[in-house]
């Protein structure tokens, strides 16, 4: 696991655009604002690129590549198409299954099953359908928070781009696939829960 994961605080911005298929962040150190990694959906096909433009965007496939400021892979988030609930796979920078996301059904705020590669649940990625945050919780023990950051009223207006600070909880351990698992659950609130 990179060691870029060991951090507990990251601030994921999207990228602006009016007119864009493509899902992509940048992510930074919120401490000194630099940036530590970027996630980018490369291999996006034409067919998927037109469909994200329709109300069909929810149920298109994705494939996105986290990855270091120097190109190092961290890790990927794949989907394929979906049609009621999404199942969503997390593989590491080996490309080595690591755990899934599992939407639940009639869940108001939004409700994933965060699981391990061998589909033991690991917590629960709960949402409020009042406000933008979402919480990682197993047990009534907080793993992690992700919440959104406002850029400002007129950015938010006229573009889709949406910020998230995420802080993962010092008890997770810097070493524990957990933390794989959260980093990539940012990017499927966006893509799956708010598009």
């Amino acid at each position: 696991m990179n060691s870029v994961l060991k951090r507990n605080l990251f601030f994921v911005k999207e990228h602006v655009g009016m007119f864009k298929a493509a899902n992509n962040y940048d992510i930074y150190d919120p401490s000194n604002q630099d940036m530590i990694m970027n996630c980018r959906e490369e291999n996006l096909g034409w067919f998927t690129k037109i469909l994200r433009f329709t109300d069909y965007k929810r149920m298109t496939p994705f494939d996105v590549e986290i990855k270091t400021t120097a190109g190092e892979k961290v890790l990927s988030v794949k989907r394929g198409v979906s049609i009621f609930l999404s199942t969503v796979e997390v593989f590491d920078e080996n490309e080595k299954l690591v755990g899934k996301f599992k939407q639940k059904f009639f869940s108001i705020g939004g409700k994933f099953d965060v699981l391990n590669a061998g589909d033991q649940n690991l917590c629960t990625l709960k949402g409020k359908w009042t406000s933008w945050d979402f919480k990682f919780i197993k047990d009534d023990v907080e793993f992690a928070h992700v919440s959104k950051e406002w850029a400002g009223i007129g950015k938010e207006l006229f573009t889709s781009a949406d910020n998230y600070m995420l802080k993962i909880d010092e008890k997770v351990p810097e070493d524990n696939a957990l933390r794989l698992l959260i980093l990539a659950a940012v990017m499927c609130i966006d893509m799956v829960l708010k598009e």
